[in-house]
């Protein structure tokens, strides 16, 4: 007699599911055993109960909402939270961790996105392509807006990237061939493992008063929160760079855009403290011309989010198959991640 199939609870809302599986996705899933979809737009708490009374495994992603810590207790047969998003921090409780309920998550899949997002934008500082449209948009003389923006090569600039985990190692990869000098901080990296890489280790003050450019990606912790303020933002050498793609807790608000209104340095901002931005936020000032901002637009391409699902249904199937999960995130992990 064959053992009924394995029930997978999916807990996308549809606009979700449309983003983050593709039609190979979904047969595939559908060939994992029996697929309790949701039947509405959205998703609430109580939707998330019903569909995993029974289910071995689920499917998690942006807007899913939270468990809560008696999650486990309802649902005792739930062995594989699948979550084709990046962070789980604020997804599971700590003691769903330690009540043996395991995680996986698709932050690697995000992390090319987010990469090729902060090299485009060095690259458009750099060269100052906004400036170099805009003032010819506006009326400037060919020859006159020419030389009145300066061109420099990324390649001989040194970069400091705050954070080693998998959107900085990826920035690394795609920054060492330019030439590139990268400054490293994170207590994490080794020297041996920096040296692989390609990149220096370093202290946080040393890389802020080096580096042409400067990248977040460090996660938000108590020994993170607010790391760089005003002392630390005057560290940074007129001109410089700084990038932050990874959380706006990181930084000073107020201190940065003290800073970006100096025009001592030029910013290009991905992430804020209040999201979506305010209409009048001082970020979105027209007269802060040394500031690109985006809405918190950096990992999110077509084909990174088409991955993040394919790797989460993949990783359904290796728990239904008893084979060792490949994106699994350990109690021990989250010490260190966003």
């Amino acid at each position: 007699m064959n053992e009924p199939a394995s029930v997978i609870a999916v807990l996308l809302t549809e606009k979700t599911r449309r983003m983050m599986l593709d039609d190979a996705a979904v047969t595939q899933l559908n060939s994992l055993g029996q697929i309790r979809w949701p039947t509405s737009a959205t998703i609430d708490t109580a939707d998330v109960d019903n569909l995993l009374e029974g289910a071995t495994a689920c499917l998690t992603g942006w807007r899913t909402p939270p468990f809560d810590d008696a999650t486990r207790q309802r649902h005792p047969q739930l062995a594989l939270v699948a979550h084709s998003a990046g962070s789980v921090r604020t997804l599971i409780p700590m003691r769903l961790f330690e009540e043996g309920l395991r995680v996986s998550h698709a932050a690697s899949k995000i992390a090319a996105s987010v990469a090729e997002f902060v090299v485009a934008e060095a690259l458009f500082a750099m060269r100052g392509i906004h400036r170099l449209h805009h003032q010819l948009r506006t009326g400037g003389e060919w020859l006159d807006v020419r030389a009145a923006v300066p061109q420099r090569l990324l390649g001989a600039r040194t970069v400091g990237i705050v954070g080693a985990g998998y959107v900085g190692r990826a920035v690394m990869r795609l920054l060492v061939p330019f030439g590139c000098r990268v400054l490293v901080v994170d207590p994490y990296l080794d020297e041996r493992e920096a040296a692989a890489l390609g990149v220096l280790c370093t202290a946080l003050e040393e890389a802020l008063a080096q580096s042409d450019v400067i990248s977040l990606h460090a996660p938000v912790l108590p020994e993170t929160r607010r790391m760089i303020g005003a002392h630390e933002l005057a560290l940074l050498r007129p001109g410089t760079l700084f990038i932050n793609t990874a959380r706006a807790e990181l930084v000073d608000q107020a201190a940065l855009l003290a800073e970006i209104r100096s025009g001592r340095i030029e910013a290009a901002l991905d992430v804020f403290d209040n999201e979506p931005l305010p209409p009048d936020s001082p970020f979105r000032d027209p007269a802060l011309a040394n500031v690109t901002i985006s809405p918190h637009a950096a990992g999110h391409t077509d084909e990174a989010h088409f991955a993040q699902g394919q790797a989460m249904v993949d990783e359904i199937g290796r728990l239904l198959r008893g084979e060792p999960l490949h994106h699994e995130v350990s109690r021990s992990m989250l010490d260190r991640m966003a």
